[in-house]
């Protein structure tokens, strides 16, 4: 990227990516691998509340500058989105400086992948920016060393993620669906909720006869996953923040279909038929002040991303 024109360019364009938070509809943690990390079984599903990030590559300059407008996330090397981009970048083996600002409103401590859907929408942006031309399969390769949901979100909107998250399969759920999510003050700390889990569990459960035949199919309704939804964090999780376990119970006797946490929390979801119906939830849970609540679809399509010309608009 040193040559005159290609570079002068580039850096008349600018991309946004928009990254979506997911829920996790059945989540079980199975047993621990050679590498101290865990086998999981989850079927993700991302869900349109979005961070915005926007990418612009500054050829005659190195280095990466990540600007957030949510004040006290950090900034510097240790956000995923700076290591996604160096990731990017030393793969490609490209000398160019990046800069990205992220319009954060997943939540972080959620439960909802924000941070790996930050890199996924990175890896995915720069390698359009840059025109490198990376399969999937390459942008996967990439993310998965970075943390196990970056993957996922490549091949949104619903896939099924096995092993430590790097086998990941595209898989169909009926029609769209409205989710209210509900996020309290805390956070949970993925560490702790692995922890507790190892330390309260008797026994690692198998996959459930529902689970197994949904592993074996392309395509799965909104029935049936009523009746398979678990998450194997709930109990730890409830156990030591009973709130989420009052939240879900609110949730399904104001009319979701079934509620979960989501991830290893905190936020917990409700899934509704009618929009109406989980707005009228939402406005009730809402008299409590201590909580964040989102009333939004079910996504449809993989992550979108607008290419912009700095001078004339929308390109593309």
């Amino acid at each position: 990227m040193t040559k005159g024109q290609s570079a002068a360019s580039l850096a008349d364009v600018s991309l946004t990516v928009h990254a979506p938070a997911k829920i996790n509809l059945i989540l079980r943690i199975l047993d621990r691998r050679p590498d101290l990390y865990h086998n999981l079984w989850s079927l993700m599903h991302t869900v349109a509340l979005e961070d915005d990030l926007r990418m612009r590559v500054t050829p005659f300059r190195c280095g990466i500058r990540l600007t957030c407008d949510m004040e006290g996330l950090a900034t510097d090397h240790t956000n995923l989105i700076s290591k996604a981009a160096a990731a990017v970048l030393e793969q490609a083996r490209v000398s160019v400086g990046v800069e990205i600002e992220l319009q954060k409103r997943i939540p972080t401590g959620a439960g909802l992948g924000g941070g790996s859907s930050d890199a996924a929408a990175t890896i995915l942006g720069l390698n359009r920016l840059l025109k490198l031309g990376w399969s999937t399969a390459k942008m996967q390769e990439v993310g998965h060393a970075l943390g196990s949901d970056v993957a996922f979100f490549l091949f949104a909107p619903s896939a099924i993620v096995s092993g430590r998250g790097e086998t990941v399969r595209p898989i169909t759920v009926d029609g769209p669906r409205w989710i209210v999510l509900v996020k309290p003050a805390f956070g949970v700390e993925t560490k702790w909720a692995y922890q507790e889990l190892a330390a309260t569990r008797t026994e690692i459960r198998p996959l459930s006869a529902d689970h197994l035949e949904i592993d074996r199919r392309n395509h799965v309704t909104w029935r049936e996953l009523s009746t398979a939804a678990e998450n194997d964090f709930e109990k730890p999780v409830f156990a030591k923040h009973p709130l989420l376990k009052q939240i879900k119970r609110t949730l399904v006797n104001l009319g979701a279909q079934f509620a979960l946490l989501s991830g290893s929390g905190a936020t917990v979801f409700g899934l509704f038929d009618m929009e109406s119906v989980a707005r009228r939830a939402a406005d009730q849970i809402a008299q409590d002040s201590k909580v964040k609540i989102f009333v939004v679809s079910t996504c449809s399509e993989h992550l979108r991303t607008s290419l912009t010309s700095e001078s004339q608009g929308m390109v593309g």
